[in-house]
């Protein structure tokens, strides 16, 4: 019977890795290596998907192409993982027109070992599901998101995770609510005056906005 690796854990820290990669910006082949992300102080996505010529994948990745810009800005770097190889990673770019905007680092898992190590190996098949993980720059894994094969993901709502934990990583006393999505918006500051009013906390700045702008006009 062979080894059972137990995947990683939001909250827990990630085991250094590498993988080979295609790289879209310059047409060659490259490595993602973790701990050198971890030694430049930047955030980690890691993007897994099935399967490259499939179909629900294409239009994931043109939507990854429009946030690209926005994701290396936050700090991060995003890289999509299958299990297939760098070769056919650089055919399948090539060739299909949704993903002509691609830019990003395409990692070829072909052991399934990191696909393994985030508990999104399907080993019926040897693909890996959907799997989204946002990873700190000091290695802890603090997102993590698994879909099946025929549910693709929304692009902002990984921004808005993303852009939550690096907000949160320098403001760590903050919680950040459902809804929000950018740095000005309610946050909450757990306390024991907050208990049973987490109401009147999310919605007393709102309320006092109002009362402020006619104050100003008077």
């Amino acid at each position: 019977m062979s080894e059972l690796i137990p995947s990683v854990q939001v909250g827990q820290t990630v085991p250094d890795f590498k993988m080979t990669t295609f790289e879209p910006a310059t047409g060659g082949f490259g490595e993602f290596d973790l701990a050198a992300q971890k030694k430049a102080g930047k955030w980690t996505v890691l993007f897994f998907y099935p399967a490259d010529f499939t179909f629900v994948c294409a239009t994931e990745f043109a939507a990854l192409g429009d946030v690209y810009p926005h994701i290396c800005k936050l700090g991060a770097e995003l890289v999509t993982v299958s299990t297939d190889t760098q070769f056919t990673h650089l055919a399948w770019q090539r060739e299909e027109m949704e993903l002509a905007a691609v830019k990003y680092p395409m990692g070829a898992d072909r052991t399934g070992a990191v696909s393994k190590l985030f508990g999104v190996y399907d080993a019926n098949g040897g693909n890996a599901l959907r799997g989204t993980f946002i990873i700190s720059p000091e290695g802890q894994l603090m997102a993590s998101e698994v879909n099946f094969y025929n549910n693709g993901r929304n692009m902002d709502e990984l921004c808005r995770k993303l852009e939550a934990n690096v907000f949160l990583s320098k403001n760590p006393s903050d919680a950040c609510p459902a809804q929000w999505k950018h740095e000005g918006d309610v946050t909450l500051k757990p306390s024991a005056a907050m208990v049973g009013r987490v109401h009147q906390a999310v919605n007393a700045p709102a309320a006092a906005k109002p009362a402020a702008k006619a104050k100003k006009s008077k």
